[in-house]
């Protein structure tokens, strides 16, 4: 039995084949019948990326950097610790990461993972181009500009296997962690720009009940590594004993200590274990514009989510133009659960949670538990049906299709 990273969800596929080169993926799609559909670290928390044949793990495809033009190609199965660890190597960085370095680049940017700030972009914003196999084993690439584009940037694997991709780079940089405790939900909610801007990437990790929202982890890009951060964040104050997740003990050096991009962008280090472990994750995308009245309304909810709750996490990040990104045109706040490993009850109050921020929008992370119907995600992914047509074209013989993706309207 095969399951995620979590152990809360089991593979049904028939068989699950490794693969470490392009040559392996090309020979599979064409020797094979069938459904088939790519497996990369595991981190999704639904059968997203599952299928009723074949499973193509693809986490052996990784490393083969090249550098070009103020891009990196890399495989697919790479995980971003592992890229952001050899980028710095050579004086380069990404604009930014996950919360987690373990996953892989295509797996996060195929479903529009994010990291935080206001002015960053999705991670698929730096994707230039991408290479994937078709169903029948050919070989295409798609690069930003031209007319599919848009659509398979955040493609949800619904379309082909992407083998490698092509990232924007940066010169490195240098950043520090620090945490603001005491920040009332009342000054958070009058001045939740003030907030979120408050560093290059801010998260707020909060248990919505109490007048606190809790944590407020603000990572600050340094021009030296001496620049000052502020003592105190609205009516918080900076807080050099806080431990925004508690006791555990593999996230990265806090307390203000300079230290290199990707070393302080995730929260969790690579050679550790990831978040919290046998969990459940949702997590819920909103309009800047009406992310107050969203936290607000979800706080109503505080009682019935604690219970079930081993944290709350919540980003922003800035509008972009790909159609099936949760930031699809609107500037966002994310607003992320993770869940103690209880379906059954997290179901329920998901359900609670999806209709109370129905009139704002709230569009799913494509790789979290929600219950969103086709009709739901219709409503708030303007260009799902556009996205569709390309998918359909890409695969005419619908060998990428899988429940998950008719049950949400991609396929």
């Amino acid at each position: 039995m095969t399951r995620n990273w979590a152990g809360t969800h089991d593979y049904a596929a028939a068989h699950i084949i490794s693969t470490s080169t392009e040559a392996e993926v090309r020979r599979v799609l064409a020797a094979t019948t069938g459904p088939v559909h790519a497996l990369g670290t595991r981190h999704s928390f639904t059968d997203l990326p599952d299928t009723t044949g074949t499973l193509l793990d693809l986490s052996g495809l990784s490393g083969d950097f090249s550098l070009r033009a103020g891009a990196v190609r890399v495989a697919a199965g790479t995980r971003y610790g592992v890229l952001a660890s050899w980028l710095d190597e050579q004086g380069l960085a990404l604009h930014n990461l996950g919360s987690l370095p373990h996953i892989s680049v295509a797996g996060a940017t195929a479903t529009g993972t994010h990291g935080s700030g206001d002015g960053n972009g999705v991670l698929t914003t730096a994707v230039r181009s991408i290479r994937f196999i078709t169903f029948d084993g050919d070989v295409r690439e798609v690069r930003r500009g031209e007319p599919e584009f848009a659509a398979l940037a955040v493609g949800v694997g619904a379309f082909g296997v992407v083998v490698s991709l092509e990232l924007e780079t940066q010169a490195n940089y240098r950043m520090r962690q620090d945490i603001y405790t005491g920040v009332s939900w009342g000054a958070a909610l009058d001045a939740l720009d003030d907030l979120t801007g408050a560093g290059y990437s801010v998260s707020v990790f909060t248990r919505w009940l109490g007048k606190s929202v809790g944590a407020v982890w603000v990572k600050t890009r340094l021009a030296t590594d001496g620049d000052p951060v502020a003592g105190a964040l609205l009516d918080g104050v900076l807080d050099a004993e806080a431990a925004p997740l508690g006791e555990l003990a593999d996230v990265t050096e806090i307390g203000g200590v300079p230290g290199p991009w990707m070393l302080r962008l995730p929260h969790f280090r690579l050679d550790g274990t990831p978040s919290f472990g046998d969990e459940i994750q949702s997590e819920y995308f909103v309009a800047r514009e009406d992310a107050a009245a969203a936290l607000a309304a979800v706080r109503e909810l505080g009682p019935l989510i604690e219970p079930l709750l081993f944290v709350s996490e919540l980003r922003t990040m800035s509008a972009d133009e790909l159609w099936l990104s949760p930031a699809f045109g609107r500037d966002s706040l994310a607003i992320h659960f993770t869940w103690r490993n209880e379906p059954r009850a997290v179901h329920e109050v998901l359900t609670k949670i999806e209709a109370a921020l129905a009139p704002f929008g709230a569009r799913p992370h494509w790789g979290k538990l929600h219950g969103l119907t086709r009709a739901d995600v219709e409503r708030v992914h303007p260009r799902l049906a556009d996205a569709r047509a390309v998918f359909q074209r890409c695969d005419p013989e619908e060998r990428f299709v899988n429940d998950h993706l008719v049950r949400v309207g991609v396929r």
